[in-house]
């Protein structure tokens, strides 16, 4: 063996080859964007070749140039119109205003010889970026390669001639589509002949009208405002993060839902949200919930009011504008995207629209004269309103069987099946350990005992909101006693006599008449909520074994202890597993200020 060097290989998993180093990118993604402008800052290349069309160059530059406005540019492609979003989180983009930064030359790597080839763009979730290197990224793509076909290759090569004719002494920095990367690099390691370009016909570029950022952009606009922030030291590499803006963009949304109809998010349903939204991200394999995905968890856990409030705020981007130096043009997600996603909302909200005429519709009653039925006002007495007396008594006896419903879950054991099938085949335990070869079944252990007293508790109320609080007895044997608190009715009548309030919580118990004055009562002196004090009367007022307690939250440990002295059980039921609208429905409560008014209620209580 002679003592000369051998050359070394070229190390063919590497990214950097020679003078070109490949950084592979998921298009419109954010992470990514961070990423390319993070290398370019930190190599500082000669050279910043990206995929674009070279036959478009100028009018994406021109684009570039108004960021962080975004831009639409437009051409004819055959009979097609084309719409391409420019925006400030795509890694191209990014690729190109970075390198302006450093003043290193820009190359348009497609020659724009033939239509872009249609590649799987089904990538692993880039906010997987946070916890792994783009190597490790890259790595497991690449164990899966794309399918390779005649278009894809004629692509990369007419990308590899490009690459070819770059400065032959610069270091060339080549952002470049994960889905080409592997054609790209096989590519370049033959000569390229050079491709015949195509011309594009009616090229421009516009302004994107505001209300239509929401639909066209590949990350949501008000996401990317934050990261328009972040390039400008407006803010830090958390403000980007997906989870962190997620949050943020469900309470920006929760004022904006506040603002416009009166009602308030609660964080039982936040963190509904959060749950519901997650498992949607889990059924498509993904980290992070989509845009899509958390309107979707927005009507189920709120209502529609809120998820169109959760979709405007996402589409907000105040540095765009109407008025502009180009057109506005406002454009759908159907002329720039392929099969959309469709999700219908209906608002309903207080329309300023005039109606049309008496349509035979009952109209709501109003004051004569400012004060009129505040001074019909006498507070001798106080009741409810039989109607919804009937409503609450149902969902009550609803509680009371969802309550036993849910003990008979608690008493249920799996076990293989061994002589007898017992209460049945537990599918689910039976398909998790198919691998077994094993059949399980169930064996439900009987319940005894019944559910007495009912909580409900929409809000503990540590601010002091709910001031009215009072208790009611039953008026026959089928109607409960009730203690509740809620917002002074008082305070907001709709009709002589007549208030509307809001409950925080309310017990009920049966039989009726029993129940002395729950706020008075010395024995619950040392609750620290209303709802722990309506958790105190419940035991003690409750002639069964189980008591039933809704809430966001269950009840503090030592409420066992306390439970078990009573000889009773708390059963405990997150609110968010009830119907929202059922729960908005049963939460108002009318006040009457006499029994004389129940017979004109009918006509002010709709």
């Amino acid at each position: 063996m002679s003592g000369e060097t051998v050359p070394s290989l070229p190390d063919f998993g590497s990214l950097e080859r020679g003078r070109f180093t490949y950084l592979p990118v998921v298009p419109g993604r954010l992470e990514f964007a961070l990423e390319v402008r993070k290398r370019i800052l930190e190599t500082r290349p000669d050279v910043v070749a990206v995929e674009l069309p070279e036959t478009l160059e100028s009018l994406y530059l021109d684009g570039i140039q108004r960021l962080p406005q975004i831009s639409v540019l437009f051409y004819e492609d055959r009979e097609d119109a084309v719409y391409v979003p420019i925006e400030p989180a795509d890694p191209f983009i990014e690729a190109v205003r970075t390198a302006k930064e450093i003043d290193a030359q820009i190359v348009f790597a497609d020659p724009d010889t033939a239509e872009r080839p249609h590649l799987s763009e089904t990538y692993p979730d880039t906010y997987s970026l946070r916890f792994i290197s783009l190597r490790e990224y890259v790595e497991a793509w690449r164990v899966y390669p794309a399918e390779r076909t005649d278009e894809v290759e004629r692509f990369a090569q007419g990308i590899a001639w490009k690459l070819q004719g770059a400065d032959p002494f610069a270091r060339v920095l080549v952002v470049i589509s994960l889905n080409l990367l592997d054609s790209v690099l096989d590519a370049m390691e033959r000569p390229a002949n050079e491709p015949r370009r195509r011309r594009r016909e009616n090229r421009q570029i516009v302004n994107a009208d505001p209300e239509c950022l929401g639909e066209i952009t590949t990350d949501y606009p008000f996401l990317q405002e934050r990261y328009e922030n972040l390039r400008s030291g407006k803010g830090d590499l958390a403000s980007v993060d997906r989870r962190r803006a997620q949050i943020a963009l469900i309470h920006e949304a929760g004022k904006s839902y506040e603002l416009n109809t009166g009602d308030k998010t609660h964080a039982w349903q936040r963190r509904l949200l959060a749950r519901y939204s997650r498992n949607l991200a889990i059924l498509h394999s993904d980290l992070v919930p989509s845009l899509y995905d958390l309107v979707i968890a927005a009507r189920s856990v709120v209502d529609e009011n809120f998820a169109w409030d959760l979709w405007e705020t996402a589409s907000r981007y105040s540095f765009q504008q109407t008025e502009s130096d180009l057109q506005t043009v406002r454009i759908s997600g159907d002329d720039v995207w392929i099969n959309t996603k469709r999700l219908h909302l209906r608002r309903r909200l207080p329309s300023t629209k005039r109606r049309f005429g008496n349509l035979g519709l009952k109209r709501r009653k109003k004051e004569k004269t400012p004060g009129e039925w505040a001074s019909q006002l006498d507070g001798s007495s106080i009741c409810s309103y039989p109607p919804e007396d009937i409503v609450i008594e149902d969902f009550g006896r609803f509680l009371k069987k969802k309550g036993k419903s849910v003990l008979s879950e608690e008493h249920v054991t799996v076990e293989p099946f061994t002589t007898s099938l017992l209460d049945g085949v537990d599918l689910r335990e039976t398909i998790r350990n198919w691998h077994e070869g094993k059949i399980y079944v169930k064996n439900q252990r009987k319940v005894y005992g019944e559910v007495g007293a009912v909580i409900v508790i929409f809000d503990e109320d540590r601010d002091g909101r709910y001031d009215y609080m009072t208790t009611w007895l039953g008026e026959h044997q089928n109607e409960s006693d009730m203690a509740f608190y809620s917002t002074s009715p008082f305070e907001h009548l709709v009709g002589p006599g007549i208030g509307r309030a809001e409950y925080g919580g309310f017990l009920m118990s049966l039989p009726a008449r029993r129940m002395y004055d729950v706020w008075g009562d010395p024995d619950y002196e040392f609750a620290e909520t209303k709802a722990e004090r309506l958790l105190l009367a419940g035991l003690d007022y409750s002639l069964q074994r189980y008591v039933v307690y809704v809430a966001a939250k269950p009840p503090r440990s030592v409420f066992r202890n306390i439970a078990a002295r009573f000889g009773r059980t708390v059963v405990y039921i997150p609110i968010g597993q009830l119907s929202p609208v059922t729960m908005k429905k049963i939460r108002v409560v009318h006040v009457l200020d006499g029994y004389d008014k129940r017979e004109s209620a009918k006509d002010y209580i709709w």
